[in-house]
Parts: C-alpha cells; structure tokens; sequence
C-alpha cells in the first residue's frame, strides 16, 4: 500500500500519528506547517480512510486511569474452532485487540471491563463460551512504554517518542495504576472525544454544540485529562500492514527478577518497540517481559529482537508472529 502514497501522503501520516491538533480547523493547522492546503489534507485523508491506511483519528485514553481494569489474556483453543472463538470473544466491546499468534497459546487479546464488573468471570464465561483449552490471565506488574508509531517517510518504527507517555517513569511511579475520579462531565467529554473525528474542516464544533459548551472549552478539558493522565494524546491510528509495517511479533522473554526495571527500560527504548511490559508466569510459562514489535517484515523483526537481545543480555526468548487479524480498535469507555 506504500507504493500508492506519495510523499505529502506520508508527511501528512506522521504528523497525525504524533499529535492530532486540537483547533478550531485542524486541517488548516496541519496544511500551513506543510506548506499545503485544507481541502487537499482533507481530500488526502479522505483518501487513505478509503484505503484503510487510517483507521480513527480521535482520544487515546489511559484504560486504568478512567476506572477500567484490563489484562491481556491468552487463550489456547482447539484449531478447528479458533476462529469461531474469536468471534465469541470479540462481541465482548472490552476486546479491543484480538490475534492468532504462533505458539502454544494461539489466541491473544486484550479485555478492558468497567469497575462494576468482575475481570476474572468474564474470561471463565468467555473460555466457556470458546472451548478454551487453557487459559492465563497475563495483567500489567510493570509498564516500561505505550506508544504506537511509524516513520512513514523512512520506513521506520518511530516509537521512541512515548517512552514516558505521561512524563514520567511509570516503572517509579506507583500512581500509574491509580484511577482518577471522573465526574458525569468528564464523562461526557469523554464520550465525544473518543468517536472517530469528521473529516470536515470544522470537526469539533459539533462535539461542543453537543455538550453545550465552547471550542476553548472543549480543548481545555482534553488538556485536563492529559495533565490528569486520563487522556494520552488525541492522534490517528494507523492500519499497520496497510501502511507498510506488515509483519508484527509478540517477543517474549525471560528476565530475571532483579534485573527487571533495568532489562524494561533498555528494551523500550528500541524505536521499534510499540509496547513493553512485565507480566506474571506461570508453570510452564517462564516469560516474564513482552515487546511488542512492528516492523515491515519478519526478517525486520527478528533483526530487532537480536539486537534487543544483544543490548540487555537476555537470550531466551521467543517471537509470537500474529497469522490473523480479529480485532484491532479502541475501546470505547462509558457507553
């Protein structure tokens, strides 16, 4: 899909990625720092939607802050009914990445539930539902990065801006896992900046007319969710293989336990790592960190995993490739 973009269609990308400008016309912000036009980034976009290039360009909110409790859960199913599976678990509207990965475990998602209900029984309900084998409930120990982000005009992972996303070590920082009290207002709020944006050259006008308050109002309560650690940043996401990254790996490693900050914070701060965490093992599950890897083809990732391997002196570890897609979008909170 790259050979079809053009280089103001990559520019555009990048820019949209990383911050998303919260404007009256945000178009025209993002025309005049590329010497372009309104309509024309608007026609482009436009463009790129129908390609499936861009999926959402809205708020990426912080899951725990908002009250949600989330996990990454890995199921194994019997491989004649995966795919029926995946379909049972992707009704939940808490599922908001769902793969078939290589490996024992052949079904990788992330669940995110309000605070009124039970983590735990909703995955039995849910292994119940599909036939699980096995199951194990992976939550978060320790958050090193979050950030999904592509250089589109080089080609590259550009990840390395969100190491601190909310600035600050979360690896130090107890407060991380904390919710924030959200109040009705907040709430509201929320419920608009989190849908995908128009592609008009007035996109949150309607949002404010709908809450019955003004732009500097509206932009000023995304900016107190984001000083709240509530909100990360408004940006795009992109469709991954469809931009050009179509290869992605689930590496997981074996870390041990006193070296788990240091090991952590080596690993995110690989460009190409999107995600890093330290999960809890089980028996026959000695894996203790995961890093998410996009690059723009197996042979690309597995370079990366050498050279993370080589940096922090880990060398047990496995690449988990995702072989299908069954659900990859935001979650979609309070509704």
């Amino acid at each position: 899909m790259t050979s079809t973009m053009d280089l103001v269609d990559k520019q555009i990308l990048n820019i949209i990625q990383t911050r998303f400008p919260l404007a009256e016309r945000p178009f025209e912000v993002i025309a005049s720092e590329m010497g372009s036009t309104e309509d024309d980034v608007i026609n482009r976009l436009k463009g790129l939607k129908a390609k499936n290039v861009v999926r959402q360009i809205s708020a990426i909110f912080d899951t725990r802050r908002l009250g949600y409790k989330t996990t990454l859960v890995a199921m194994r199913l019997p491989p004649d009914t995966l795919d029926s599976g995946a379909q049972v678990v992707n009704r939940h509207p808490g599922v908001s990445h769902n793969y078939a990965r290589d490996g024992h475990f052949n079904l990788w998602f992330t669940l995110a539930v309000p605070p009124y209900e039970d983590l735990k029984e909703t995955i039995d309900r849910m292994a119940e539902e599909t036939g699980a084998e096995s199951v194990r409930i992976m939550p978060t120990i320790k958050f090193f990065k979050i950030g999904v982000n592509f250089d589109m005009v080089k080609g590259e992972g550009d990840a390395k801006e969100y190491f601190s996303p909310d600035g600050f070590d979360k690896t130090n920082n107890e407060d991380w896992n904390k919710a924030e009290e959200v109040s009705d207002f907040d709430i509201k709020v929320i419920r608009e900046l989190q849908e995908d944006i128009d592609l008009v050259p007035q996109p949150f006008t309607p949002m404010a007319e709908r809450l019955g308050i003004s732009l500097q109002e509206l932009f000023d309560a995304a900016d107190d969710f984001q000083k709240r650690g509530m909100m990360r940043r408004f940006s795009a996401v992109l469709h991954h293989r469809k931009a050009g990254f179509s290869s992605n790996a689930m590496a997981v490693w074996k870390v041990p336990s006193e070296r788990s900050v240091e090991v952590g914070n080596l690993m995110a701060q690989s460009r190409w790592v999107t995600h890093c965490y330290e999960r809890p093992t089980f028996p026959g599950w000695d894996y203790t960190h995961f890093t998410m890897i996009h690059a723009t083809s197996q042979d690309q990732c597995e370079e990366v995993a050498r050279e993370i391997s080589e940096t922090t002196g880990i060398s047990e570890y496995q690449l988990l490739y995702s072989t299908r897609e069954y659900k990859k979008t935001r979650v979609r909170y309070f509704v």
